[in-house]
């Protein structure tokens, strides 16, 4: 399959797979994955269910390793270092289904997600609470009583709590309806806007692409397409690709 054009990151890479081979047992699910995210840019990794996209994410965590390949951070081979190490070096997730402490507050909430810094300083509460007013009127209130959402933007905040070089989000559409998936990409946007890099892993090809810098496509564990954001939308094998057809 023909690739479209790529745009190279601004920056050296802050993240970067290296011929990544990973597995589960005897299956191989990411196969020779080579990807990059940029300092301060916004990247989307699409592709359908069973494609490896959120392995892609364990890998990045540590939660998985890779067989064979590299994982590198901010220019350090992160082999050998676990997820907590890989969070205090700038990474953080707003993972799938959000997974907030449902009976505590939403300041507790974000709390959590700062607690490297000892819960977190004035500047970190005033920078969420900017993107996010409305969690600043309902910093009392219980996340697992907020919709759908309301929680998004706590999650986001819990993880921009962390003041993380590169935001992991996956599949932040999950579960929202049409219009509140436009309205969190927006949000996300004006995340990336703030100088966060950021990788998306979805499968709604249109909404990630329309505010991202550039993407990859995921098929069976491999990288069938990457390019510009730009260039994909107008790929003429994205839906084949992204469908598996």
């Amino acid at each position: 399959m023909e690739a479209a054009t790529a745009q190279a990151p601004a920056a050296g890479p802050l993240l970067e797979f290296d011929h990544v081979h990973t597995y589960y047992g005897q299956i191989h699910i990411l196969d020779d994955v080579c990807l990059q995210v940029g300092a301060g840019e916004l990247v989307c990794l699409l592709g359908g269910n069973a494609s490896g996209k959120s392995t892609t994410l364990k890998t990045t965590l540590g939660i998985v390793r890779p067989k064979e390949g590299k994982v590198l951070f901010d220019g350090e081979d992160m082999s050998g270092y676990n997820t907590s190490y890989r969070i205090g070096k700038g990474m953080a997730i707003v993972p799938e289904n959000r997974r907030l402490f449902a009976p505590m507050t939403v300041k507790e909430n974000l709390e959590m997600g700062a607690y490297l810094h000892g819960g977190g300083a004035k500047e970190d509460f005033d920078r969420v609470y900017s993107l996010f007013p409305l969690l600043h009127d309902r910093r009392g209130q219980l996340a697992g009583t907020m919709s759908g959402g309301e929680q998004q933007m706590v999650a986001m905040g819990r993880a921009l709590m962390s003041r993380p070089k590169l935001l992991l989000m996956d599949e932040p559409s999950m579960g929202l309806a049409p219009i509140l998936v436009e309205r969190n990409f927006e949000i996300i946007k004006q995340v990336h806007e703030s100088g966060v890099a950021i990788l998306v892993v979805e499968q709604n090809a249109n909404v990630s692409l329309s505010i991202a810098d550039r993407g990859y496509v995921l098929q069976t564990g491999r990288i069938v397409l990457s390019g510009s954001a730009s260039s994909l939308l107008q790929h003429e094998d994205l839906r084949k690709a992204y469908l598996g057809r």
